[in-house]
């Protein structure tokens, strides 16, 4: 445990990329970027908490930065480039083709990401995808 402790930490997400999702925060996407799919989700449905929660993240978003650099596994695949594909192009399955995953991407072209709920699994799941992705080429 203390090795873990001692080991170099893993820049796996960016500030920069969260800061950018958060003026989007009351959608929920910097929550999602960090690994936080549930309150991702409240955030959405409640468009950033009415916009308290949404203004309070301005200030926990380095917090939620470290916590996801700890959490996921750092590799060739970027988080930052994945999370932008799936962001602005993730109906058309880019960020499926960037991950190798050619079939669902063609699929995601031709159905608008299985008309949107797809996309929608993508934003809960995106993090660990990636993860296991980086583990994979260890």
């Amino acid at each position: 445990m203390s090795s873990e402790l001692n080991a170099p930490l893993r820049d796996t997400h960016s500030v920069v990329l969260g800061y950018l999702l958060w003026i989007f925060g009351f959608t929920g996407a910097h929550r999602f970027y960090y690994g936080k799919p549930f309150t991702g989700t409240l955030w959405f449905c409640t468009f950033g908490l009415l916009g308290i929660g949404w203004l309070v993240d301005l200030f926990l978003i380095p917090g939620m930065d470290r916590e996801a650099d700890q959490r996921f596994q750092g590799g060739p695949l970027d988080y930052s480039a994945a999370w932008l594909l799936l962001t602005f192009l993730g109906v058309f399955g880019a960020h499926r083709l960037y991950q190798g995953k050619w079939i669902s991407a063609i699929l995601y072209f031709f159905s608008g990401g299985f008309l949107l709920v797809g996309v929608l699994y993508d934003f809960w799941t995106l993090n660990s995808q990636i993860s296991e992705k980086n583990f994979s080429y260890r």
